[in-house]
């Protein structure tokens, strides 16, 4: 038995024993799982270092060591340590203090300081996340050019948008002419297109975000329309749960039900897409039992 076939025999063994609790809860189920917890665990701890201690509090704290330049990285300089980081051992030992009955008082401390440094870096963390969406919640909602109702799926170039085009992205101006005869596809269709003209699919998704940015000025009456039912369902979520005041009257509890209606909907798609992924994992997982075990089976008796 060679070592590959040895691993993925104890992934099955361990997927198995995992799905055996769709049967009944058992002690074969029990095994598998405190197993994968502790090495969960030692791995989380590991990790704990390697990513972020080490990093982040030792190496700050000793400094590092000039690196020599070699063949493949450029020369490091030395840093300095900065001893002080070592106080953070005794303020985060504190924290253990929890389980004395006498001195569980001093482990509010770090906790204190946690909470400090952790509420400080919500504001920032609260706008960062937010202001975007208060920004790209303003749509326009009416139609700036009636030549289409959708946005062009081709874009007439000029020599000299072809040869800036060409020169941000490094593809040849050829490939972005013809690439601006349809310079709306999907995931698959710019594989293909990267694959036949012997380019990268980034540098093409490139050019389609300038292509689509010189088309992208005029609002159509298809993105009108779309902004509109987009502004309408967010107006009507907000009231939903606007609780400041009674809500009467007929418009504002027709447009309340709305908003209910249409978080159903998303509440659905969400639960849809994730039974999707769960089955996304199952497939996965039935594919590394029954076929990449069993050809290593076969290929091991063969």
């Amino acid at each position: 038995m060679n070592f590959e076939f040895a691993k993925v025999a104890v992934g099955v063994v361990a997927t198995l024993g995992l799905y055996s609790v769709l049967y009944r809860e058992n002690k074969f189920y029990r095994l598998i799982e405190h197993i994968y917890i502790g090495l969960a665990v030692g791995f989380s701890i590991v990790a704990l270092w390697v990513e972020t201690l080490e990093s982040s509090w030792w190496n700050q704290m000793v400094g590092t060591a000039a690196v020599p330049a070699t063949a493949t990285a450029p020369a490091q300089p030395s840093t300095p340590g900065y001893y002080l980081f070592a106080l953070l051992v005794p303020i985060g030992l504190l924290g253990y203090t929890v389980f004395s009955k006498k001195n569980n008082w001093m482990s509010r401390i770090p906790i204190g300081m946690l909470l400090g440094f952790w509420g400080g870096q919500q504001l920032q963390v609260f706008w960062q996340t937010y202001s975007p969406q208060l920004q790209s919640a303003m749509k326009p909602v009416l139609p700036t050019t009636t030549s289409s109702v959708f946005m062009p799926r081709s874009i007439e170039l000029s020599n000299v948008a072809v040869n800036e085009i060409s020169t941000a992205t490094q593809l040849p101006p050829n490939v972005v002419t013809d690439l601006s005869r349809n310079f709306r596809l999907n995931t698959d269709m710019v594989a293909n297109f990267a694959q036949q003209n012997n380019v990268s699919p980034e540098s093409v998704q490139a050019a389609m975000g300038a292509m689509a940015g010189r088309v992208g000025g005029e609002v159509y009456m298809s993105q009108a329309i779309s902004n509109i039912i987009f502004l309408l369902t967010l107006l009507s979520v907000l009231t939903y749960f606007l609780f400041s005041f009674e809500q009467k009257g007929k418009f504002i509890n027709g447009f309340t039900r709305l908003g209910r209606w249409l978080l159903m909907v998303g509440f659905g798609a969400i639960f849809g897409s994730t039974v999707m992924g769960r089955f996304a994992l199952l497939i996965d997982r039935m594919y590394f039992v029954i076929i990449e075990f069993f050809q290593g089976l076969r290929s091991l008796g063969g």
